[in-house]
């Protein structure tokens, strides 16, 4: 070894840049652990000295108050305050499932009429974006609500349209599906489609004319609508309906749609819709324009093309923006307090507040759920994108 390097003094430790650099995350994590600390005792201290109650006690006290929406089992007299969580949180999970899968479908649309080649499909696609993106989704909420529902005839004077359907300007009413079989028909409806997927899995992989379109769509309808009625005819036809009756000041029987749950779902979905239609006209357009020259070499009809050529190749640039509008529609749910929809935020953070004065812990619950929302989307969505990626090899 040479002299030189023999005789080079060593560094002292605390110059060392990767000691320094732990030395300071050490450091700072001890810092916000101080004032994280402070910020607590301060805010326990304030409370006690208001006289307001700390802790998760009020979870388990009677709530008292109604709720026009419920999914699961409520009572005002009997249910707690953790049971009108819940069935705020069911409403907003709701809203928001229906909103992504119909805000989905109507983008998508929109986003390819923007590419069409007729002029007045691709105009009247572009003025709806421009027009629905640059107005405030409150405004439209509110447009909605009191500009389209509650313009409606009174409950006197509402529409009886058909299939014993009611239509006035307190909501929606719509025949009661009743089933005693209920999970017998949910086992099928799960079952048709399993098969359905496993069928299109194992056409798509063989060689032979089962791998054409032109056979697997029917024999997919087969299963889809074939199944359940074989299932419906073994199981004696278990359904009955119970239909909506129109008393003198309310109606009895059938399913009440509410306006606020309609005003904010056709809001949300159309609000969202325009910037995915942008999501999906930015992700077909970075497909190569000679893709599409190709298939239509092979003689792939315009459809065909943009189904199996152009969709799956944009996909990969579609999902990471598409993921932000979902995430953005499920956040943007919790407007629904300036309409008066019962979901979490109008809920708990409203009611379930005002009533217990804890606010610490009612925000800290709902900030959590929305947190948790927020990460499973983008879990559920990166998962997906990976399996779309382009793969360099």
């Amino acid at each position: 070894m040479p002299s030189s390097l023999q005789g080079a003094p060593k560094v002292p430790f605390f110059r060392d840049p990767k000691l320094r650099a732990v030395a300071y995350q050490v450091a700072l994590c001890m810092v916000l652990g101080f004032l994280a600390n402070a910020a607590v005792r301060n805010a326990a201290e304030n409370l006690a000295h208001a006289k307001i109650a700390s802790g998760f006690g009020f979870w388990n006290v009677v709530a008292g108050f109604d709720i026009s929406q419920t999914l699961i089992e409520y009572s005002s007299q009997s249910s707690t305050f953790g049971r009108a969580f819940w069935v705020g949180l069911t409403n907003t999970l709701l809203v928001a499932a229906l909103g992504i899968l119909f805000a989905t479908l109507v983008g998508t649309a929109i986003g390819i009429a923007r590419l069409s080649k007729n002029f007045l499909v691709a105009r009247l696609a572009s003025g709806y974006v421009e027009l629905v993106r640059n107005v405030p989704l409150l405004l439209q909420l509110l447009f909605w609500y009191n500009a389209v529902l509650k313009a409606l005839p009174d409950f006197a004077d509402g529409f009886a349209l058909p299939g014993g359907i009611l239509l006035n300007n307190r909501g929606l009413y719509t025949p009661r599906l009743l089933t005693p079989d209920g999970w017998h028909v949910a086992a099928v409806l799960a079952s048709v489609i399993l098969l359905g997927y496993l069928f299109n899995k194992l056409a798509g992989r063989s060689r032979g004319a089962w791998r054409s379109a032109v056979v697997r769509f029917p024999v997919t309808l087969l299963i889809v609508f074939g199944l359940p009625l074989v299932a419906f005819v073994a199981m004696g036809a278990p359904l009955e309906f119970e239909y909506p009756q129109a008393g003198r000041f309310n109606v009895s029987g059938g399913v009440e749609v509410v306006p606020e749950f309609v005003a904010l779902l056709f809001g949300l979905v159309i609000y969202t819709a325009a910037f995915i239609a942008e999501v999906v006209r930015a992700g077909l357009m970075s497909v190569s324009h000679g893709q599409t020259e190709a298939a239509q070499a092979l003689g792939l009809r315009r459809m065909q093309t943009l189904r199996l050529i152009v969709i799956p190749q944009a996909m990969r640039v579609i999902i990471p923006p598409l993921t932000s509008q979902y995430l953005n529609l499920t956040k943007n749910s919790s407007l629904a307090v300036a309409i008066g929809y019962p979901d979490l935020v109008q809920i708990f953070t409203g009611t379930v507040l005002n009533i217990t004065g804890q606010a610490v812990e009612v925000v800290v619950i709902t900030m959590a759920v929305y947190l948790s929302f927020s990460l499973i989307t983008s879990l559920v969505m990166n998962v997906y994108n990976a399996r779309v990626a382009l793969v360099e090899r």
